[in-house]
């Protein structure tokens, strides 16, 4: 599977945007976004004029980048969504915030996504009490998720016990207990990513 071994933050100053990549360090004045605002190279204080397709492009990349995923789960989701009822990118966007890693990030108990893909994948999370290793499960409103009820003294959990976190509407989530609940489905509102999905189903449907 490809993975991208540069440094994080490269991204967000390659899409001009924070994609909350790095957990806190993305909130703090050491965001190299917030130091260095210009994309990443030895041209990347030149302004060119974009052309309509790079436009499209760079909001798809974005979105990617922000959420972990590769070109061709991407895609997936796409054509889903497409085939649903409703505004098509707003439905994209719901099936990728309804995915398990991307949840148990909404919901504190990773500091980023790809740490909470990794927390998933290590087996440490389970729906209605059962594990599931997968990050992309696609949760459902109703599912209880919670950290494995063997893991819950791991010294990985230690700081997340009692923490106060700021999370979405649609989720509800116990530190106390490690247990939380999908609410809800989420509305565009509740997804903070700067992102125009409209223009990556454009890119998309040409």
């Amino acid at each position: 599977m490809a993975k991208y071994i540069n440094a994080d933050c490269k991204l967000c100053r390659r899409e001009g945007a924070k994609l909350f990549l790095k957990g806190e360090k993305c909130t703090s004045k050491k965001c190299p976004l917030e130091v260095r605002p210009t994309a990443p190279g030895q041209h990347g204080t030149v302004r060119k004029k974009a052309s309509e397709y790079n436009v499209h492009l760079r909001e798809k990349q974005k979105a990617k980048r922000a959420y972990g995923l590769l070109e061709k789960q991407f895609h997936t989701y796409y054509v889903k969504a497409s085939a649903m009822k409703g505004v098509a990118g707003e439905n994209m966007l719901r099936l990728i915030e309804m995915r398990l890693d991307n949840v148990a990030y909404r919901m504190g108990i990773g500091a980023s996504r790809a740490q909470s893909r990794q927390i998933v994948n290590h087996g440490l999370i389970t729906v209605n009490g059962h594990v599931v290793d997968i990050p992309s499960y696609q949760v459902k409103v109703g599912d209880i998720i919670a950290v494995k009820e063997s893991k819950k003294d791991n010294a990985f959990f230690k700081e997340l016990r009692g923490a106060k976190i700021i999370m979405p509407k649609w989720v509800e989530f116990d530190t106390e207990n490690f247990t939380g609940k999908v609410l809800a489905k989420p509305e565009r509102e509740d997804i903070d990513l700067t992102i125009n999905e409209q223009l990556i189903i454009e890119h998309y449907s040409k």
